[in-house]
């Protein structure tokens, strides 16, 4: 089922090459953001522009990191991090849109050599047609180094590609009494700079580059206005651009996915979905053995109180390689994020994460666990000092795989 992907708590993407989300997110209002904004005298005021009000963050600071390239040889490094991330959310009588922007850059003061660019940018456009109907399309693109625990192996002297990820979808909403219907269009392009190597030179990464089409349709029973239980069916095509790669394996896939599940409303408290279901991916090529696997999805939004906010975000990915016979993986990951006022000027935030990738054409997996804790300490509306302690550590039945990072960041964060 096309859900959210959970993310790595660094915000780096793990390798993947399906791209599952969810297509009936709705908009925030923006009458929730202005009464946060009275009720807490260190939120952000934000600007008006034209009819959208859009909030800024601003950070500055420096990381120290006990492997800076998440390499199984750890090399320590000092590094300048800045980041800008813009949210504007729409004020409409009808329809809404959010768009959500960012741009982040690392580059190393001391120790290993690091530079790590990373932009992008979604949105997100809910269109109610009519009392009953509705329209919801999205768009997004993703710049970043390719993960450093990705599952296609490059030589150690070649250093990590940029990854470029454009998606986009359209979807239609129905409602018939109880009944809820739903049927999306989606498309997402993988693309990948040539890697570069350590004695100069690049090496193509071209034969990963491809193209994912997918449509789904879902179909739902509300049983209450808290509970919509739903099944979905999914059928896709990926297409490689370079048909036939170097090893004489046709990578270009058909997919097929079923999946039963719940949408789950009780207002502020618990919001989102959960399902369970089966994924198969058969390649064009003989060579290649099919990819099947259980899949699970979820992304639920908790408030026990005023001032918490949990989320629990679950996802499923097929993985692509460039391994001569080898078909790739399925990676299952999860992640659980507290955010807490626990004063209005003092904000708590902390995540735990896992992942498991199972490889299916030859006997190994990968254990990937990951915990986040950061403090925000509000001088006045408009300027704070963060403080961010992180943790990685990846243990693999592979050889030459196992790695552990610890990171502190100290900086000065700006909103408006």
């Amino acid at each position: 089922a096309p859900n959210a992907r959970a993310e790595r708590i660094d915000a780096e993407d793990e390798e993947r090459n399906v791209r599952a989300k969810p297509e009936n997110g709705r908009a925030v209002a923006i009458e929730g953001a202005e009464a946060e904004a009275e009720d807490n005298p260190y939120a952000p005021l934000g600007l008006r522009i034209g009819t959208f009000n859009v909030t800024s963050t601003f950070e500055q600071g420096v990381t120290w990191t006990s492997n800076a390239n998440y390499s199984t040889k750890p090399a320590p490094a000092v590094l300048s991090e800045t980041a800008l991330r813009l949210n504007a959310i729409s004020d409409w009588s009808r329809h809404s849109a959010v768009i959500n922007a960012f741009g982040v850059y690392r580059k190393s003061i001391d120790g290993e050599e690091v530079t790590e660019p990373s932009i992008g940018f979604d949105a997100t456009l809910n269109l109610d047609i009519k009392e009953d109907l509705r329209a919801i399309a999205k768009l997004g693109y993703d710049l970043r180094p390719e993960s450093a625990d990705s599952p296609v192996p490059l030589p150690v002297s070649v250093s990590r590609p940029l990854r470029h990820e454009l998606t986009g979808s359209l979807g239609l909403e129905k409602d018939v009494g109880k009944f809820r219907f739903a049927v999306t269009g989606e498309i997402e392009r993988l693309g990948y700079d040539d890697a570069k190597l350590g004695g100069g030179g690049t090496l193509s990464q071209e034969e990963r580059n491809s193209t994912l089409f997918t449509g789904a349709l879902r179909t739902g029973y509300q049983i209450s206005p808290a509970l919509t239980p739903f099944v979905e069916l999914e059928i896709g095509r990926r297409n490689y651009d370079i048909a036939v790669d170097s090893n004489g394996d046709a990578r270009s896939s058909d997919r097929y996915g079923a999946s039963i599940g719940t949408e789950v409303d009780l207002g502020e408290k618990l919001v989102g979905e959960v399902s369970v279901g089966w994924i198969n991916e058969q390649f064009d090529g003989s060579t290649l053995s099919d990819i099947s696997g259980l899949t699970a999805e979820g992304d639920l939004t908790w408030s026990p109180e005023r001032g918490t906010d949990v989320n629990f975000n679950a996802s499923t990915t097929v993985e692509g390689t460039t391994t001569a016979g080898d078909s790739g993986s399925i990676l299952y990951a999860g992640t659980v994020a507290l955010k807490r006022e626990l004063r209005s000027n003092l904000t708590l935030n902390a995540s735990l994460g896992a992942s498991w990738r199972e490889y299916l054409s030859k006997p190994g997996n990968d254990l990937t666990l990951r915990a986040e804790t950061s403090l925000t300490w509000w001088l006045n509306r408009y300027a704070g000092i963060t403080g961010r302690y992180r943790y990685e550590g990846l243990q693999s039945t592979l050889a030459n795989r196992d790695t552990t990072t610890n990171s502190v960041y100290l900086g000065v964060t700006l909103q408006r």
